[in-house]
């Protein structure tokens, strides 16, 4: 299922949004880039078990900090016909055959499908700056945030490598890999058989990556 809050503000670093009603919460996974067509924030997710309950009282959602309602209560005939649609619809559309029986990390889902992009860890200096990739997500980290931050972007896969394209602070985040044996970082007598571009905060900037 898809939910839109137009008023939102999208931000890079917050992948969830929640909505429900009263202690029925459900969670979806947010596009951090926000809703090109739509506006706002929009996020997906299965349809939830207790779609019914969510929709039964005021109904409001979360997104960061930013909160929408409570909006009045939907009319139960509207809900009963709403979540009889939802569920066929869910059921005749899925793509399952992409999707293994095991769990599987979100990170690692797109458009219903596992992907198959190698787990990769990425270097970059003057300025230093590091990337642990891992399907769509990719967690950015410098010296001034060394944890990182982890931003959901789309993956598309292009010859001899791919690209993770998002949003970091409510601007563009997109990195870039292609094959390139021998590359160096710059720093060190180290080589790495991946080179990466990364565009952050307006800049662009070059590094190495290698295998998980």
């Amino acid at each position: 299922m898809r939910i839109n809050v137009p008023g939102f503000k999208p931000i890079g670093s917050e992948e969830r949004l929640s909505f429900g009603s009263g202690g029925e919460v459900e969670a979806l996974v947010a596009d951090v880039r926000g809703d090109r067509r739509l506006g706002g924030v929009s996020a997906v997710g299965a349809v939830p078990a207790n779609l019914a309950a969510l929709l039964g009282g005021p109904v409001s959602a979360s997104y960061g900090a930013q909160t929408s309602g409570p909006h009045p209560p939907v009319p139960e005939a509207l809900v009963g016909s709403f979540v009889a649609a939802c569920r066929g619809k869910a059921l005749a559309e899925t793509p399952r055959a992409g999707l293994p029986e095991r769990p599987v990390s979100p990170c690692r889902v797109q458009d219903g499908r596992e992907l198959a992009a190698q787990r990769l860890r990425a270097v970059g200096t003057e300025p230093f700056w590091g990337a642990r990739i891992e399907g769509r997500c990719v967690t950015y980290s410098h010296p001034e945030d060394q944890q990182g931050t982890r931003v959901w972007t789309r993956f598309t896969p292009i010859p001899h490598g791919g690209v993770w394209s998002g949003a970091l602070g409510g601007r563009q985040f997109e990195l870039r890999t292609r094959a390139a044996p021998g590359c160096s970082d710059g720093m060190s007598d180290k080589t790495y058989p991946v080179a990466v571009e990364l565009l952050v905060h307006g800049e662009r900037r070059n590094g190495c990556a290698e295998p998980m």
